[in-house]
């Protein structure tokens, strides 16, 4: 086994736990049931890429209890009342709920569960927010509009590149979201008229894609039914119903009305000064409730589900408390509400702040990275998710991140890539970002089994739940070995990750597939480690005493 080195402040420590590189294992198929929690096996025992937290409890954990560790979810709307979660929900005990005062002079009346900070006191709520293509145009537009780059000045050709490639962007997309709106009020008239002249000519009012083989069988002369007929194939193969071209139709409109138009006032039910990092004391207390994107939810699940009621999932730690805490909608997250968000988190006690999403431009980032450091200040782990466009974000900028001029700006700030469980050229999620100097970590992100919302549970993908696995680890850490600082944490879980010496596959910006070691794909070039990281964690907690 190889040593490693970690260093953390004035301690020198040598380790050879489990941080050999592993070797290439064959493509392993396993079960629905093994799927559900292939993320907490241990690649030596089971032969599964996970992150051998079974073995950590099974070996390290059976007889202790730690502290409690508040986890803040920057996130959507939760499902506070979820059968597995409810018992994990943080509660503000110095705050009385609904009596209309702020009990505990924090500025936010009545947060007894976290804050939501798109909404009012009127129980409205942003469903649709910008992206942040519109609000860099929109910031720009009076300055550049119509401008080439040579009619600007030196200081600001910067801003100008931004402005001109968003405004590109977000004319494309515009274009993109006329097209795929006109093409689903087609398929609802044909799905309509389709559906009416066959059951019409078949006799019966539903009808199978069976029944649609048999009818061309027939020596069908109408020319019409032989269109409708391919046309209903093709939607039946594909599960396509009235209803999911419903849907579609409803995103596009949301999409070009909404998101992507520069006339949509996004802060018209907030109501604050958006241009004013200051004010801060905005939104309403109800964390919860049903909105078009349900991400708080699985994200939730992963971090801090209910280990031992022998219900659906089990999260990483008993001892995590979830403080939801609302600023994402559908669209892009406001670099104000980011940065205002992580404030109330550190403010209100979280020691992790879990961050599942991203965006490709930024209006605000000096807003942002004020936040970042404010949190260092106070000790707390940030952690956010790479991304799911499957490039390197040491080439292309992706926010959130904590460096500038190429600089880190803190200690305490972690980008996590999502990883399979099988250990082949596949090990590295196929939709992952990565980067060797802008991701730190991997952690599963493929086919993960997690809470929904109304007391069910579902498979889902992403870096965005690759994230709250290492948010969970990290708070585990940090709850049976509270001495511990931030930055501390952070360097025990890259340098404690399982090693993989092996070619993965990934895809250059033009989609072409290319063979790189997973070792170059993240600072750390590891998958996290529960198992490594605790038994590092109690060495490093020790030498601290």
């Amino acid at each position: 086994m190889k040593k490693h080195i970690l260093i953390i402040g004035i301690f020198v420590f040598c380790t050879t736990i489990c941080l050999s590189q592993t070797p290439l294992s064959k493509k392993k198929k396993l079960s629905q049931e093994e799927l559900k929690t292939w993320v907490h096996k241990d690649y030596k025992q089971d032969t599964i890429a996970g992150t051998s937290l079974e073995k950590a409890y099974k070996e390290l954990l059976p007889n202790k209890k730690g502290k409690e560790i508040i986890v803040a979810v920057l996130d959507t709307k939760l499902d506070i009342f979820h059968e597995d979660l409810k018992d994990q929900i943080w509660v503000n005990t110095d705050e009385i709920p609904n009596n209309g005062i702020d009990d505990d002079n924090n500025g936010y009346i009545d947060d007894v569960n976290g804050w939501d900070f798109l909404s009012n006191n009127k129980e409205e709520f942003v469903a649709y927010e910008n992206v942040e293509i519109v609000r860099v145009v929109r910031k720009y537009d009076s300055l550049f509009k119509d401008k080439k780059l040579e009619d600007v000045s030196k200081n600001q050709k910067l801003a100008f590149q931004i402005y001109t490639k968003a405004k590109n962007k977000l004319e494309s997309s515009l274009d993109r979201y006329k097209v795929r709106l006109n093409n689903a009020y087609t398929d609802y008239e044909t799905f309509v008229k389709a559906t009416k002249l066959i059951e019409k000519v078949l006799k019966k009012e539903k009808f199978t894609v069976l029944d649609l083989y048999n009818l061309q069988k027939t020596e069908q002369k109408d020319t019409l039914v032989i269109q409708y007929v391919s046309f209903m194939k093709k939607k039946l193969r594909s599960s396509t119903t009235l209803e999911s071209i419903k849907e579609d139709i409803e995103y596009y409109e949301n999409g070009l009305y909404k998101m992507y138009n520069i006339d949509y006032d996004e802060r018209k039910v907030v109501g604050d000064d958006v241009k004013n990092i200051n004010d801060r004391f905005y939104g309403s207390h109800k964390v919860y409730g049903r909105v078009p994107f349900e991400h708080s939810i699985p994200v939730s699940g992963i971090l801090g589900a209910r280990r031992d009621n022998g219900i659906g999932i089990q999260g990483i730690s008993n001892n995590i408390k979830i403080m939801p805490v609302v600023m994402v909608a559908s669209g892009d997250e406001h670099d104000k509400d980011v940065a205002v968000a992580i404030r109330y988190a550190v403010d209100n006690g979280a020691s992790v702040i879990n961050m599942s999403w991203g965006k490709n431009f930024s209006t605000e980032e000096t807003w942002v990275h004020d936040a970042i450091k404010y949190a260092e200040a106070h000790d707390v782990l940030l952690v956010t998710s790479a991304g799911n466009s499957r490039r390197n974000i040491d080439e292309q900028k992706y926010y959130l991140n904590d460096y500038l001029n190429e600089k880190e700006i803190a200690n305490n700030f972690m980008v996590i890539g999502a990883n399979n469980y099988n250990a082949t050229e596949k090990l590295a999620a196929s939709f992952s970002n990565y980067g060797k100097e802008h991701v730190d970590l991997f952690a599963p992100g493929v086919k993960i089994y997690t809470t929904d919302t109304n007391n069910k549970y579902k498979f889902t993908r992403g870096t965005s739940f690759a994230s709250p696995i290492v948010s969970g680890i990290a708070a585990l850490i940090r709850s049976h070995y509270p001495n511990l600082t931030a930055s501390e944490v952070k360097m025990i879980l890259m340098e404690s990750g399982t090693s993989f010496d092996l070619n993965v596959r990934i895809f250059d910006e033009n989609r072409k597939k290319m063979y790189v070691p997973f070792s170059e794909l993240s600072k750390s070039g590891k998958v996290v480690n529960a198992y490594n990281a605790l038994v590092l964690a109690a060495k490093v907690s020790k030498k601290k005493k």
